[in-house]
């Protein structure tokens, strides 16, 4: 949000953390102080539950265009971890990512921090389109 990474799976919602990427020596990107919960996959209550809260602290705010925009991406990441009976273990990680939608500044009328806000976001989807 607003170039910051924000763990929304923090303790305390008013945590104010500092998160960076960084490179390991294996070349694995991680992000630094996130809140890491482990979970039961067939435990549909607690995946609901973590899913919930981290819906509830996502940045949105209302422009002339959506009621409800989203004012930062999201990223959930799944790593799930097994063994199989030979004594093997295999990794594997989905990340699932949710963009910001971008807006035309003219259109949804923001201004202030609203207007900073889709300014951010459309910058950062122009830079992804260099990527993908």
């Amino acid at each position: 949000y607003q170039e910051k990474i924000r763990d929304l799976l923090r303790v305390s919602p008013d945590e104010k953390t500092t998160h960076e990427i960084k490179v390991g020596s294996d070349g694995r990107r991680t992000v630094t102080n996130l809140a890491v919960k482990a979970l039961d996959p067939t435990d549909q209550e607690a995946v609901d539950a973590v899913l919930s809260l981290a819906a509830k602290r996502r940045s949105t705010g209302s422009t002339d265009m959506n009621a409800t925009s989203s004012r930062s991406h999201s990223v959930f990441s799944l790593e799930v971890l097994a063994t199989s009976p030979g004594g093997q273990a295999v990794r594997g990680r989905l990340h699932l990512c949710d963009l910001a939608g971008s807006e035309r500044l003219d259109r949804s009328n923001a201004t202030g921090v609203a207007a900073s806000e889709t300014k951010s976001i459309n910058k950062s989807l122009s830079s992804l389109a260099d990527v993908f």
